[in-house]
């Protein structure tokens, strides 16, 4: 077994930060659909939290928003002429569209891609897969982007494998490790990787959500095991139960969360014998019992869940071998989450607490484990990556000083059709790029 960490990548809130309500059934976004947004204090909030991460001893890095507005889109959509002619008639003919090209929702890293470390894959290299994200407009146009960066960020191909996106075909919607755990007794010993959908194939109507989309099929989960060379016994594909996505928990990572051999779900989010299968799964492979708590509908009902976000919240390893919780303030202010988490602290599942304020994120539907991608990574792979995005004091510093460089304190949905953003943007993201050190990566840069 070869020492590894996992190392979170956490997306920079965007300049364009705003609620526009573009996610049905995401019911944080869809209630702020027109309010104010605050981008400055947004990609704050979210420093702050790596920050946080950081201090703990857990290996923290930054991934850089998207270009947005993206114009590329307005074009393609038929709008022509320059750029300010081209926010202005999108913004008279259909805002949404223009919402959609001007979305931050790349802020929330846990999309980006599907994860296996290299003690899981047959050829022993970390095997990416950057989600195609069809089954949302705005997100879709990430995929071509979030591939680009991640090659950038892991260039060698005798360690890392960064494949396409999956193609962009309705049975293959994927939504990247939002949909994915990991279980194992160490990060760098094999372990049992849980693929989770919400849209079986073929289709079955009794087993579909029916009041929003579901964004995630068994065809992806089946893809993504096999291209990532996972032993079929290491590998599960689990069926989220329909009522999780109807009740506005459109990610696994709204009903579970996961670190090492510790699972905890609600009640609501699989089928009655799912637990018992993962537990026997999971001791076949690694030879050890698995923690799995279950925490009922009586404890908590699965709307205070969404509301919440109990299960989004970041349960890390920290230098002692102990956990610790991240959770956002919203489970502070319940009663029933605070003492389930109070609970769990007084059992030892983890040592500490520690709630973080990422409203803004959470306003339009994301709590703090939406805000990080998880990789683990051996001590060389680790030296291998593009050490440029790995967070300091020192980059923490400069980003802060970045963000209040360039960010604005407030923005509404119809500001996105001012041409000045568009260049406040670019502008941001062109001095971004070099403080990270990854070059030209921007297609304005090219």
């Amino acid at each position: 077994m070869s020492k590894a960490w996992e190392v979170n990548f956490d997306s920079i809130v965007g300049p364009t930060h705003h609620y526009a309500g573009l996610a049905p059934g995401n019911f944080a976004s869809m209630r702020n659909r027109g309010r104010k947004s605050n981008p400055r204090h947004a990609a704050l909030q979210g420093l702050e939290k790596m920050r946080l991460v950081m201090r703990l001893g857990v290996p923290q890095a930054v991934l850089p928003p998207h270009q947005r507005p993206y114009m590329p889109l307005l074009r393609r959509l038929g709008f022509s002429g320059s750029d300010r002619r081209m926010l202005q008639a999108a913004a008279r003919d259909t805002p949404l569209m223009l919402a959609a090209c001007s979305s931050a929702a790349a802020m929330w890293a846990a999309n980006a891609a599907t994860v296996s470390p290299s003690a899981d894959t047959a050829d022993h290299r970390v095997h990416i897969t950057p989600a195609n994200l069809i089954s949302q407009l705005h997100r879709s146009i990430e995929a071509s982007f979030t591939t680009r960066v991640l090659r950038k960020i892991f260039p060698d191909p005798k360690r890392f494998v960064v494949h396409d996106p999956l193609p962009t075909a309705i049975a293959l919607r994927d939504e990247g490790a939002a949909n994915h755990m990991r279980l194992a007794p160490e990060y760098g010993s094999p372990g049992l990787e849980i693929f989770t959908f919400d849209s079986p194939e073929p289709y079955q109507v009794d087993k579909y959500p029916r009041r929003f989309p579901a964004r995630q099929t068994l065809g992806a989960a089946v893809a993504l095991e096999n291209r990532h060379l996972l032993n079929s016994e290491a590998a599960l594909s689990l069926q989220r139960t329909p009522i999780c996505t109807d009740a506005g928990a459109f990610h696994n990572d709204l009903t579970a969360m996961s670190n090492q051999s510790l699972l905890i779900y609600h009640a609501s989010a699989y089928a009655t014998a799912a637990s018992g299968e993962i537990a026997r799964r999971y001791r076949r492979i690694t030879g050890e019992k698995l923690q799995i708590i279950g925490i009922s509908k009586q404890q908590l009902s699965l709307s205070e869940a969404v509301k919440t976000y109990l299960f989004n919240s970041q349960i890390l390893t920290v230098a002692d071998s102990s956990m610790v919780l991240l959770a956002p303030e919203e489970c502070r202010r319940s009663r029933r989450v605070s003492e389930i988490i109070e609970e769990l602290l007084a059992r030892g599942v983890w040592r500490a607490v520690h709630y973080v304020d990422v409203r803004q994120s959470m306003r339009n539907g994301g709590g703090p484990a939406c805000l990080r991608l998880r990789i683990v990574l051996t001590r060389r792979e680790f030296a291998a990556m593009h050490q440029g995005i790995i967070l300091t004091e020192l980059l923490y510093a400069r980003l802060v000083a970045w963000v209040n460089k360039h960010y604005r304190d407030q923005l509404r949905p119809a500001d996105l059709a001012d041409p000045k953003l568009l260049h406040e943007s670019l502008s941001a993201l062109d001095e971004l790029s070099t403080i990270l050190k990854l070059g030209a990566i921007y297609d304005f840069q090219m």
